[in-house]
């Protein structure tokens, strides 16, 4: 916090960039301490991925989610937080380094590197040296993600539609939502992990 300009220059614009630069950095620390940790411990890259890189990098959008719980009225903020930033991670964090690496390659076309890299197993693309990104295995990974994402959207709507808020309301449905989310969440990494371990 020390590092972040005053909100009062530049409208604000300042502050936000300079602490999206933070959080971008902070991210990529807690990313990359968190694959190494997983190598430390032997953990393959794929359920290293899905466990410890991803819950490093989104502990910083579920305190700002809590934040956005208990300053605001109603929950809008702390959902559209959580969805947000996963279309941020998708769209963006997907999106705009491939459209990257595209461009590199259409611009550079093919060279010693391209051909290192995909000649191999791409042939039909050594005249334009098209980005190639190989087709992985998280079709198992996505289709679970989809069903607990959907189910999370369902209790949601029943909590709204029968205990007034998609937040809060007696202590017993709170401690069963939350029992619920982090069952899904751990039958997300179960089911993904024995997928990634072929045991599935």
């Amino acid at each position: 916090a020390a590092f972040i300009p005053p909100v009062r220059l530049c409208g604000g614009w300042m502050a936000f960039v300079v602490a999206l630069v933070f959080i971008g950095f902070v991210t990529i620390l807690v990313g990359e301490l968190a694959t190494f940790f997983g190598c430390v411990i032997g953990c393959p890259p794929g359920i290293t991925a899905i466990v410890f890189v991803a819950l490093g990098t989104s502990l910083p959008d579920t305190f700002a989610s809590k934040t956005a719980a208990l300053q605001d009225d109603d929950a809008d903020n702390s959902v559209g937080n959580v969805t947000g930033s996963n279309c941020v991670n998708v769209f963006l964090g997907i999106g705009l380094p491939w459209m990257i690496a595209s461009i590199k390659w259409a611009i550079s076309g093919p060279n010693a590197e391209w051909t290192r890299r995909y000649a191999h197993d791409y042939p039909d693309y050594a005249e334009s040296a098209a980005f190639v990104v190989p087709a992985g295995d998280l079709g198992t990974s996505v289709a679970v993600f989809c069903s607990c994402a959907t189910f999370c959207l369902i209790t949601l709507w029943l909590r709204r539609r029968f205990f007034g808020g998609e937040l809060g309301g007696p202590t017993v449905i709170k401690w069963v939502t939350f029992v619920v989310y982090i069952g899904l969440w751990a039958l997300y990494i179960l089911i993904s992990s024995l997928k990634i371990e072929g045991k599935i």
